[in-house]
């Protein structure tokens, strides 16, 4: 996913750091620059924008103020020389609140939480049910049919789907990727693991095993798991 970005700081300098930045990201698409939170505005009333790196010490409306009058779907970035504002930008449900000079690895870190964020989608269609996957690449995704995951393993900031054919690595939490597929088909069995139910060829008190793949059973989720395999015994 791209994610369409104005820059709104009244200081040159600042502005074209952060559109060097910007263009370093792979993720990030600049579509305006203003030294104006007024004109900023306007922009943004007629334009589709999906985050804003927000001066907070503008003329005439103040990046605080600009934040509260825009849409919430749009993230905000703030960034400023001042630390005094901080409780204040995070209490607006800022993403991030960068302090000037902004290093690049700084700036990476705030604009990573925007791709954690980011649910995978399931897409319905009349006869097959998947979903999309971000891989490596600008805009790259790449479709799964869930009929051919096997289990989905959690590798801390990023997650594996395992398939029947390959494994797809995309960065993600496992709790977004749980939220995007049918409850009645997939079950979370351990911290680390979501398994297919269809797949699993057996279980015991501790594990599930699908093909050669022995997976814990955590604690937490053995009672939810045999309850669910209860249903569908005979």
């Amino acid at each position: 996913m791209s994610f369409k970005c104005i820059i709104v700081d009244d200081e040159p300098p600042a502005t074209r750091i952060l559109k060097n930045y910007v263009e370093k990201v792979s993720f990030l698409e600049e579509v305006g620059i203003f030294n104006d939170s007024l004109k900023a505005l306007e922009f943004l009333n007629s334009n589709k924008t999906d985050v804003i790196f927000l001066d907070i010490q503008m003329p005439q409306l103040t990046g605080l103020q600009l934040s509260r009058i825009i849409s919430k779907d749009v993230k905000v970035i703030f960034t400023t020389a001042y630390p005094d504002f901080a409780l204040e930008g995070f209490e607006l449900n800022a993403v991030d609140y960068l302090l000037k000079p902004i290093a690049f690895e700084r700036f990476y870190q705030a604009v990573s939480k925007l791709n954690s964020e980011v649910k995978t989608e399931i897409v319905n269609t009349n006869s097959t049910e998947f979903i999309f996957i971000k891989t490596d690449g600008k805009n790259k995704f790449q479709k799964v049919l869930l009929n051919d995951i096997l289990y989905i393993e959690s590798l801390q900031n990023y997650v594996c789907i395992h398939t029947s054919k390959q494994q797809i690595i995309t960065h993600s939490s496992l709790k977004n990727v749980i939220e995007s597929l049918p409850s009645t088909d997939f079950i979370q069995i351990h911290k680390s693991y979501v398994v297919a139910l269809k797949q699993i060829d057996s279980t015991d008190s501790f594990s599930v095993f699908i093909n050669t793949k022995e997976l814990p059973v955590g604690a937490t989720f053995k009672d939810d798991f045999f309850k669910q395999i209860d249903q569908n015994k005979i």
